[in-house]
């Protein structure tokens, strides 16, 4: 069946249909991962996106359960040159096609991924849709085109955290040592290992709770998940934050949680260009020198500029664009980073930042 991609621009590439059939909109990204395809399609972050990779090819390893960040994807669509059907990995579950048609994802193959992530390069991330429906190059679908393009300039994804967050709240590692608290803005499942395997009890909460039900339940820290979007699609969740932050306790944000802190200090937030989707992004950490290869997957960013000093300090950058990529906060017992310090199907070597969190959990404990 073909497909074809219809970008804000009146642009169309053509292709054949992966997964689902229909018409999917969404703003278009590329991700630069040569792996995680998985991990990132089920990651909440990606909620809103059609996900173009730049790996010539993908599904070559196949899916499996294991490896999903959630139950579903959260990616609105997928976007690739060469879509492998006979997958070989003794892992392998189910074939990319059968991955997608399983969560009801619509997708194309068979696109020049080059040429489309030069143009989100050069000229920004830009809303888009997939459809199999009609041909938008076709001069007898001129009525339907002006009607999909419409709908593509109106789309936005502002309600995305209300739709990715849990319901009600969660309790794992009951009998973990360390309370820790986590507002689920879109959280990955791995954020909730990488706490639970160094001892911690984590009760995650939805992501709109109050400061008052997070200080009933007595937690030794705070984390604040990633999710997708911007802090100023979600003032009550900014609001909320700043009284959770003024609770005192040691506090952990990621992604979102970056995003959302910084709001809550009064620093606004940018729109990036093309933003960081990928497991291959360096990072710098000011202190020490050192560059980390980090996962990424953000369309906005900190405007450190107006970072006040006597609020806190940049402590990481992106080595590539030397955007804001972490924050130490001097008015709260907080540091946040915008990276994926727990990024799965990515590198790892910055893990060790849930170490620094529980350090600061566990000199709180201690001067009580």
């Amino acid at each position: 069946m073909n497909a074809y991609l219809l970008l804000a621009n009146g642009m169309v590439f053509a292709g054949k249909s992966l997964g689902c059939p229909g018409t999917t909109l969404g703003e278009v990204i590329f991700s630069t991962g040569v792996v995680g395809f998985q991990e990132g399609l089920t990651d909440p972050a990606s909620y809103g996106a059609l996900v173009a990779q730049t790996y010539p090819m993908v599904g070559n390893y196949g899916m499996n359960d294991e490896d999903k960040e959630s139950d579903s994807i959260w990616a609105n669509g997928i976007i690739v040159r060469e879509a492998c059907h006979t997958p070989s990995n003794f892992r392998c579950q189910y074939t990319f096609e059968e991955f997608l048609k399983a969560n009801g994802t619509i997708g194309i193959y068979g696109v020049d991924t080059r040429h489309l992530t030069r143009i989100l390069r050069e000229n920004g991330s830009m809303n888009g849709a997939i459809t199999t429906e009609f041909d938008p190059a076709d001069p007898a679908c001129a009525d339907r085109r002006a009607a999909l393009l419409a709908q593509i300039e109106n789309f936005n994804a502002a309600d995305a955290v209300a739709k990715v967050t849990c319901k009600e709240a969660a309790v794992y590692n009951e009998e973990g040592t360390t309370h820790v608290v986590m507002l689920d803005y879109g959280t990955k499942r791995n954020t909730i290992r990488c706490l639970t395997k160094r001892g911690c009890k984590v009760t995650v909460l939805p992501a709109f709770a109050a400061a008052e039900e997070v200080a009933a339940l007595q937690p030794d820290g705070i984390l604040l998940s990633a999710g997708p979007g911007d802090a100023s699609n979600v003032p009550e969740i900014v609001e909320n934050a700043k009284a959770i932050l003024n609770l005192g306790k040691p506090t952990f944000g990621i992604g979102l949680g970056h995003l959302v802190v910084a709001a809550a200090a009064g620093v606004p937030t940018i729109k990036m260009k093309h933003g960081h989707h990928g497991a291959n992004q360096p990072v710098t950490d000011l202190s020490s020198g050192r560059t980390y290869i980090t996962a990424q997957g953000h369309g906005y960013a900190v405007d450190s500029e107006k970072l006040p000093a006597e609020v806190g300090t940049v402590a990481q950058v992106n080595a590539n664009d030397g955007s804001c990529e972490g924050i130490q906060y001097k008015c709260w017992n907080c540091f946040t980073v915008q990276f994926n310090p727990e990024a799965n199907g990515g590198p790892k070597e910055t893990e060790f930042l849930f170490d620094r969190f529980l350090d600061n959990v566990n000199t709180a404990k201690e001067a009580k």
